[in-house]
């Protein structure tokens, strides 16, 4: 029983501790809030400043109204706490809260509650006094007499001029550096055409040979480069059958070539030296094989002998008049 009491009487005791401890905690912190103005015009926004001072308590609740301290004021924007430890068990935060009304009036804002455990803490409260717009009648209701409109350059011409002027501007300077891009370049060929005019052209059987003999002298099989080699030596074959014989062999492909030549009876016979170039210059072309050097030889010689047997005839020399009238006077 003696037992019993006594336990008693210690619980009694350390309850009446713990709650004296609480409230001395609480006895040690305070809330405060403190406006940048006391006075607002209407529509403006002042800022209130809170700071928290007491034991750290990490369970504390620190209730600020969100939307409104007055239900005339209200709140714009809670900036993000500023909090710092102070050491031996205390903190101290700062806030501050953006505040605006549209309302002229004396206002009391809120409190803010600060809770710890069952105990809650209440801040002091503020008086916000918001100030009307001042009305000027003369600036609100001045009515101006009628006014001429101040016109620009621009105003005279069509709308889509004035949109688009960017890009018409750049299309203009476009189309002027293309003219004058080709002025300048006729001009500068102008000079060699003419010198080309000047000089005589080969017969088609005299460049045909010019230009074999100019290929065989750059060696290109010798070096690797059978396939410009061959599309060199084709090209002059080309070129000779559209001047000797009208055949637009350029735009040809290989069998539509040899189909001309067969058509035509002054190459009907030498068609068999262009089947044998044609069929190896497309394989070496389109394949990608190399030939042996026996068989770049042998396509060379073909293609001279195709030139070669197709090369105008002659035409006989025309006798000189004095002995033609002497001819003429012996019969």
């Amino acid at each position: 029983m003696m037992k019993s009491r006594f336990l008693f009487r210690i619980a009694a005791v350390m309850a009446l501790l713990s709650v004296a401890l609480q409230g001395r905690a609480l006895s040690d912190s305070r809330v405060t809030l403190q406006l940048d103005s006391a006075h607002l015009l209407m529509g403006k926004a002042t800022t209130l400043h809170l700071n928290l001072v007491g034991p750290r308590d990490e369970n504390a609740q620190l209730i600020i109204p969100q939307d409104t301290f007055n239900a005339k004021v209200e709140v714009m924007k809670l900036l993000k706490a500023d909090t710092i430890d102070h050491g031996n068990g205390r903190w101290e935060i700062n806030q501050d809260i953006l505040l605006q009304s549209f309302d002229s009036g004396d206002y009391r804002l809120a409190p803010v509650y600060y809770v710890s455990g069952n105990d809650t803490l209440t801040s002091n409260r503020l008086v916000l006094r918001v100030y009307p717009v001042a009305k000027d009648s003369l600036t609100l209701n001045d009515f101006a007499d009628i006014s001429d409109i101040d016109r620009k350059w621009s105003d005279y011409l069509p709308d889509f001029i004035v949109d688009y002027w960017g890009l018409i501007l750049i299309v203009l300077l476009l189309a002027a550096g293309g003219v004058y891009g080709y002025i300048l370049y006729k001009r500068r060929r102008k000079t060699p055409e003419s010198e080309e005019e000047k000089k005589p052209l080969l017969s088609p059987y005299d460049q045909a040979m010019v230009d074999l003999s100019a290929l065989r002298a750059r060696n290109l099989c010798e070096r690797g480069q059978e396939k410009e080699y061959y599309s060199v030596l084709t090209d002059i074959l080309r070129n000779y059958l559209m001047r000797r014989f009208g055949i637009n062999a350029m735009e040809m492909t290989s069998s539509q070539i040899l189909k001309a030549l067969r058509d035509n009876p002054d190459t009907r016979l030498p068609k068999k030296y262009m089947d044998q170039v044609l069929e190896i210059a497309d394989f070496v072309k389109f394949a990608k094989v190399r030939p042996l050097p026996v068989d770049n030889v042998r396509t060379y010689d073909n293609a001279v002998n195709f030139v070669e047997d197709t090369k105008p005839a002659p035409q006989p020399a025309e006798p000189a008049p004095e002995v033609a009238a002497s001819a003429e006077n012996k019969q």
